[in-house]
């Protein structure tokens, strides 16, 4: 796919998870059900649930990390915030860094997830200081999983839903927990096929804008199905003599059940002006 506004467009321009006491069984009990796990559909149909999972679970405290490697220049993008499943709807603060030279000075945005729409404050591009913008992430090219520096983490969980290979790796621990690590491939026609109606549009863009229609990742399930870790990896084509460039967007997830009020901008606090382009 084309670059146009794909992660470059940003990326130019704390408490420890807690095991609840049915989490405390250690990997050897994990491994008495590896041949459970190790079968593919039912790794398929447990990757399928993750979603369920989360929204049952309501909220949860979030890190991102987003890296770019094109050429010889890495970049790396990090969040942290909260999101309600159940909502849904999440707020993140992104570190951008200040220039593609990787300069220490990093600059934050904040950025409030609903379906269907991304509002990005302190995004720059001629925005006035305590404005936001609000943007439609179905009029993104790559269904806005990429695009604002972060892979909104509930897109990251309905992706599963297109899990099309599915491999059992090995029991592992995240954060102390223990979890199931599946490898595997999507596809993004058939993720957007699987979500919830009101989610369809962006990833149904993504499915088309991305030339191979697959993305691969690794995910991490507890016991509960609930997904401790998220990482996808995404081959962006860019055009003219630009280089390819891969892109490994991973969601953390973890203290499952907090609380989280998302307040959305009101209207006087949105900006209704002439957005520039991310890099500028």
């Amino acid at each position: 796919m084309t670059a146009g506004g794909i992660a470059i467009g940003l990326l130019v321009s704390g408490c420890a998870a807690q095991e609840r006491p049915e989490l405390r069984g250690d990997l050897k009990s994990l491994s008495g059900e590896a041949r459970q796990a190790d079968d593919p559909g039912q790794a398929r149909e447990a990757l399928r649930r993750a979603a369920r999972a989360l929204a049952e679970a309501g909220g949860a405290k979030v890190r991102t990390s987003m890296e770019t490697v094109s050429g010889g220049t890495r970049l790396t993008i990090h969040g942290t915030g909260g999101y309600d499943f159940a909502r849904p709807a999440g707020e993140l603060t992104v570190l951008v860094p200040a220039d593609a030279a990787g300069a220490t000075e990093h600059r934050a945005v904040t950025e409030v997830f609903v379906p269907g729409a991304l509002f990005m404050k302190n995004r720059g591009a001629g925005v006035p200081a305590g404005k936001w913008v609000r943007l439609s992430t179905p009029a993104f090219a790559d269904g806005n999983l990429l695009t604002n520096g972060a892979t909104d983490p509930l897109a990251a969980v309905e992706l599963l839903g297109g899990a099309r290979e599915v491999t059992y790796m090995r029991d592992e621990r995240v954060d102390g927990v223990g979890v199931r690590h599946y490898w595997g491939t999507i596809d993004l026609g058939r993720a957007a096929r699987a979500a919830p109606e009101r989610d369809r549009g962006p990833l149904a863009v993504a499915a088309r804008g991305f030339s191979s229609g697959t993305v691969r990742f690794d995910a991490y399930l507890d016991r509960q199905g609930l997904p401790r870790r998220l990482s996808h990896r995404f081959g962006v084509v860019r055009g003219g003599s630009a280089a390819p460039m891969t892109v490994v967007s991973t969601v953390d997830l973890y203290d499952f059940g907090t609380k989280f009020d998302v307040a959305l901008p009101a209207s006087a606090d949105i900006y209704a002006g002439t957005v520039g382009s991310l890099g500028k």
